[in-house]
């Protein structure tokens, strides 16, 4: 029996590892492949902020001036700031650095990233070295716990990335993970890259109904009826949750089971929309009961409206008051102040509530007004009275003192975003039936954006926002590296096929694609579609195709596979279309007897996060293999 044999590799790991790598923050939560049922989210770190409790460390890199691995997290972030300015423009500082591999086109091994001091490094050193250690502090952590050393070969790694992420960068996670020594191309299977919305949906499907937060609260609960306004639901949600880490917003026990029992299978869709720091990702799923595997009905769509957005709004809040100029160059000079406000301004983005009436403090760094004061010639004072900006006065105790309005009005261009592109999903007409929208990622604590995605799809479906929002996808992660078959059905991102040769048809081909050889009339470039952007594939689904070499005599038949985002393709020569994988296979050792026919078997196998081909020659069974690569063509 097959299933045996699996069984047996599967058991070779002891524990599943996995890392949230976030815009923002990161952090790792493990699980005993023999005590599923138990995840630990890692050790409380060290020198965490006031008004941001969790178990995440910032997503901060640090290193010497000679490139060599310092610290990261909260230590670098603190190390940086207590260098002396004239040190610290030597160290290289790198924060919120993944967001480069969202944005950059045509990422490669090569891409850089830029510290705060200006220098550049290769991106998959900075990836590589944070992802390492991760690796060193969570083996620390499984040894000191165990008793004895833990050796990696010991642990399946998984790492979150963002659905909208293009292959590319996927991949590039991918070989950040081997140079840091989780696994090796030789040994691929020790590292699931697993995509954070499913991650969510799968922890989401564990959730018991006293485990969440139901916005929409349509029971009478506590003696409040559901004709109250949506306000008082919140408030109470957020005293529950302060009076009693196990918030029972939503009074019913056990007895139901879960929230899946509501769902029944086949109609009833869900929606997960995974808010973080730097970018929003939605997914739409659908339960095939009864083992509860998932199925995918909408690619996953999103943008770059992750709650950086509103520290962007912030700054150019700061440019309007101060000048452009002056914080450009407040940033260059005196970065570890800069980083100093803008964790200032972190912990009051946080005190944001759409229900708050009280003004919201922002204290200046010293060195801040100092400059400022030297850059301008008068105070920062002055700046603000003269700036015209009405929601935002100065304190005599050195601070910013922002109106509830000023505030909320940073979030609203993210905010906005989010529901509109939402309003996008809903209308798809793949997306019908939604019966539950959970709010998952670090961004979806803020209650500005519960509220506006409440108020926009409460009357559609219920809004559930489980408790330990923040660590929804690492636990998630987890169980997904426990059993990564759960995801059954995905929908493929991209189109792909191979170039050929066809037969040349007048009037069906154009002209200029027509090549003469051998007195044989070939179109050439022809894109052969193995399978469209947007299609369902069924986890390990395979497509195959058979081709034959063009001139009988060929000693090697080279395939070229390509993608598209686009869905009708016909030559690969049309704008759009990427090359990403070869195949090359030695057609020589078959004896003259050989058919003169040759057949050239090639298949994709799809539906993992990862694509593989392969060509098999048919007369002697030689076969090729190759991972489908964006990164080096």
């Amino acid at each position: 029996k097959d299933s045996d044999a699996d069984d047996a590799v599967e058991q070779l790991f002891l524990v599943v590892v996995a890392i949230d790598f976030g815009t923002t923050s990161s952090g790792y939560a493990y699980s005993f492949t023999k005590e599923p049922e138990c995840i630990h989210v890692m050790r409380r770190w060290e020198g965490g902020d006031p008004g941001v409790s969790n178990q995440k460390t910032p997503t901060t890199i640090l290193l010497t001036p000679e490139r060599k691995f310092h610290s990261f997290g909260y230590a670098a972030r603190d190390f940086y700031h207590d260098l002396d300015p004239t040190e610290s423009k030597h160290w290289l500082y790198f924060e919120k650095f993944k967001m480069k591999l969202h944005t950059t086109g045509n990422l490669t091994m090569e891409t850089d990233l830029t510290a705060a001091n200006g220098k550049k490094v290769k991106a998959l050193e900075i990836f590589a070295y944070a992802l390492q250690f991760f690796k060193e502090q969570a083996l620390k952590e499984l040894s000191d716990q165990g008793g004895s050393d833990f050796e990696n070969t010991e642990v399946r790694w998984v790492i979150t990335v963002p659905a909208i992420w293009k292959q590319p960068a996927k991949q590039f996670m991918r070989q950040a993970a081997y140079k840091a020594g989780m696994a090796s191309a030789e040994n691929p299977e020790q590292l699931i890259i697993a995509l954070e919305p499913e991650a969510a949906s799968i922890y989401c499907r564990k959730l018991r109904l006293h485990q969440m937060i139901d916005l929409s609260s349509r029971a009478p609960v506590n003696g409040y009826s559901p004709s109250d306004t949506i306000g008082t639901g919140f408030t109470q949600a957020k005293e529950h949750i302060r009076r009693n880490r196990q918030s029972r917003t939503f009074l019913v026990e056990n007895v139901i089971g879960e929230i899946w029992s509501e769902l029944e299978e086949g109609s009833d869709r869900y929606i997960v929309v995974d808010s973080g720091g730097g970018t929003v990702d939605i997914t739409v799923h659908q339960i095939r009961l009864p083992e509860g595997h998932l199925k995918e009905l909408y690619k996953a769509t999103g943008g770059p409206y992750g709650s950086l957005g509103v520290d962007y709004e912030f700054e150019k809040l700061l440019c309007k008051i101060f000048g452009e100029d002056f914080i450009e160059q407040f940033k260059i000079k005196r970065p570890a102040a800069w980083v100093d406000l803008m964790i200032a301004f972190e912990s009051r983005k946080r005190a944001a509530a759409p229900d708050r009436t009280n003004p919201l403090n922002i204290t200046l760094p010293f060195s801040f007004i100092d400059y400022y004061k030297k850059f301008r010639g008068h105070s920062v004072e002055h700046a603000l009275r003269k700036s015209n900006v009405d929601f935002v006065k100065w304190s005599s105790q050195g601070m910013l003192r922002m109106s509830p309005d000023a505030m909320n009005a940073l979030f609203k261009p993210t905010i906005d975003q989010i529901v509109q592109h939402l309003s996008d999903v809903f209308d798809k007409p793949e997306v019908t039936n939604v019966k539950f929208l959970f709010l998952v990622g670090g961004f979806a604590e803020s209650p500005l954006l519960q509220q506006a995605v409440q108020s926009a799809f409460g009357s559609r479906c219920r809004v559930i926002i489980p408790q330990d929002v923040g660590l929804t996808i690492l636990k998630g992660a987890v169980l997904f590296g426990l059993d990564p078959a759960v995801i059954k059905v995905r929908r493929s991102p991209l189109t792909y096929g191979v170039g050929v040769l066809n037969r040349f048809v007048e009037g069906k081909h154009p002209p200029e694609k027509l090549l003469i050889k051998d007195g044989t009339r070939w179109c050439t470039d022809v894109f052969d579609k193995f399978i469209s952007a947007d299609q369902s594939v069924a986890l390990g689904e395979t497509v195959t195709r058979s081709y034959t070499p063009a001139k009988p005599s060929q000693l090697v038949i080279v395939i070229n596979i390509y993608s598209s985002e686009q869905d009708n393709v016909s030559f690969i020569t049309e704008s759009g279309v990427k090359k990403c994988g070869t195949l090359r296979l030695d057609l020589t050792g078959t004896d003259a007897s050989a058919p003169n026919r040759r057949e050239i078997k090639t298949l994709m196998q799809f539906g993992d996060t990862e694509i593989k081909a392969m060509a098999i020659d048919v007369a002697t069974s030689k076969s090729v293999k190759v991972g489908i690569d964006f990164l080096n063509y």
